[in-house]
């Protein structure tokens, strides 16, 4: 029985070489004949563990391969999770004011910063340009009253210094006239007529100080107007600027170089808004020509690159868990082949525990940050998280766990020959401990070598001496059953 095994074995593998390099099909007499005296000869050969891939079967079967690289497998935890967008890279856009939306992009629009993004067409924002006018034009005003103190101080300052010199006139030609009448000479009449003189020159110039002092009053009253408004003006601009993303400067100087030109905020009839970041438009929540209310959300701008790994872990690992350990991020499918994400496109990252944990599913949230991202990092994207909990240990020789195949009980591995690139080796795997994903190699291997990954299944059932061959392959991979 284990001879007819191991004729069958032999000439299934010599089979999988012709066929694969020359296909199936009906030839010529001379070369059935050659193919009927090899396999006469290999009756008698002893069975090779080496199986010749050339490049067109290997194109074919979809054969890849993957390197022994050096890991910490025994020291390495593995968490499932998915990407998302980091906290800031997301915008939402809403209205700071009712209004009609008129949009301006598109979802998935790459926008950058200062790209308009819709306007608003709001009655609201009349009003606030009312209010802005009203607190200019008080402004004015009172600047304009402001400017006609200073005349009138100074007429009644020039009046005050007359009125001063006759009272000092009169005051000294009374006290002239109160001499003589002492003296016996003089009128009674003249004395009183000056008396009198001298207290209508003193009346006025009380008076004179008395508007004096309402003027000053009015002055500081119109000063604190003045005040009141200008700060109402800055307020309702700090508003307009606030809504407009526009800075105070902006709005109050004016649009031309005219001298009558009008100030930006007089010239707006409707708000724009521009992206404050560059991103991609992710979705827009709005038609166009919709009425809005106010803090209603227009759109939504993130930034695609900005994203993070949210894995979770066992609580049961919090013992060797902690912030800042090296973390991987690699790929779901363990595969370098199709049209699946390639194995070792990988990410690093450092470890971040989070706040809180799952007490019904016993997980606690851990975040690694990529430092650079792969292609294929998309937000909602499902991926593996490796953390080694002790980089203080030497790492071992590992291969993928995927490149280990089974013949019956014997885990096999086909090592790519370092001498000819054209041809596997099976060899038995001599493996120890796994992640389920890696797997420990302790002998056969060294640094650098190559193993099947994908196509490995093909190669076994080629160079089995226990599975029942009941076909075989062509060149393009596909199987046949039956001899030919």
């Amino acid at each position: 029985m284990n001879n007819l095994q191991r004729y069958v074995s032999t000439f299934f593998t010599f089979c999988i070489v012709i066929f694969i390099l020359v296909g199936c099909g009906t030839r010529g007499s001379d070369q059935a004949q050659q193919t009927q005296n090899a396999t006469s000869d290999e009756k008698t050969a002893a069975p090779s563990n080496r199986i010749a891939i050339p490049p067109a079967v290997r194109s074919n079967l979809g054969i890849t391969f993957a390197q022994a690289e050096r890991r910490r497998i025994e020291n390495t935890l593995r968490a499932p999770g998915k990407f998302e967008y980091l906290p800031t890279a997301t915008r939402e856009y809403r209205t700071m004011l009712s209004g009609r939306i008129e949009l301006l992009v598109t979802q998935f629009e790459v926008v950058e910063i200062g790209t308009p993004l819709y306007r608003i067409d709001s009655p609201k924002w009349r009003e606030i340009q009312q209010s802005i006018a009203e607190a200019d034009s008080a402004v004015i005003q009172s600047k304009t009253t402001l400017a006609t103190f200073d005349p009138l101080f100074a007429a009644h300052e020039r009046h005050e210094t007359s009125l001063k010199k006759s009272v000092d006139l009169w005051q000294a030609r009374v006290r002239k006239l109160e001499k003589l009448r002492a003296a016996g000479g003089g009128t009674m009449t003249e004395l009183t007529a000056a008396r009198a003189e001298l207290a209508t020159a003193e009346a006025e110039l009380a008076e004179l100080e008395e508007t004096d002092a309402q003027l000053e009053a009015s002055q500081a009253q119109t000063n604190g107007q003045l005040k009141a408004a200008e700060a109402q003006f800055e307020f309702s601009i700090d508003t307009a600027a606030s809504l407009l993303g526009q800075t105070k400067a902006a709005l109050v100087a004016p649009t031309s170089q005219e001298v009558n030109a009008l100030p930006l905020w007089r010239t707006i009839r409707t708000i724009e808004v521009h992206s404050l970041t560059a991103g991609v438009v992710a979705s827009i929540d709005l038609t166009n020509g919709a009425w809005a209310d106010e803090q209603t959300k227009v759109l939504t701008v993130v930034q695609p690159t900005r994203l993070r790994f949210h894995a979770s872990g066992l609580q049961t690992d919090l013992g060797v868990l902690r912030d800042g350990l090296e973390a991987r991020i690699v790929p779901p499918t363990p595969t370098a082949t199709g049209t699946s994400v390639p194995y070792d496109s990988t990410m690093t990252g450092i470890l971040k525990l989070g706040l809180t944990g799952d007490p019904n599913e016993r997980t606690i949230d851990l975040y690694v940050t990529p430092e650079q991202l792969a292609p294929w990092a998309r937000s909602g994207v499902s991926a593996q998280l490796e953390i080694v909990t002790d980089a203080t240990t030497a790492p071992e020789l590992s291969i993928p766990l995927a490149s280990i195949q089974r013949d019956g009980m014997t885990p096999v591995i086909f090592r790519r020959d370092p001498n000819d690139p054209n041809v596997a080796i099976r060899l038995e795997a001599d493996i120890g401990i796994d992640d389920g994903r890696w797997v420990t190699v302790l002998s056969g291997l060294k640094d650098g070598d190559e193993v099947v990954l994908d196509g490995g299944f093909q190669l076994l059932l080629a160079s089995s001496s226990t599975i029942q061959q009941g076909g075989h392959f062509h060149a393009d991979g596909t199987f046949h059953e039956g001899e030919h």
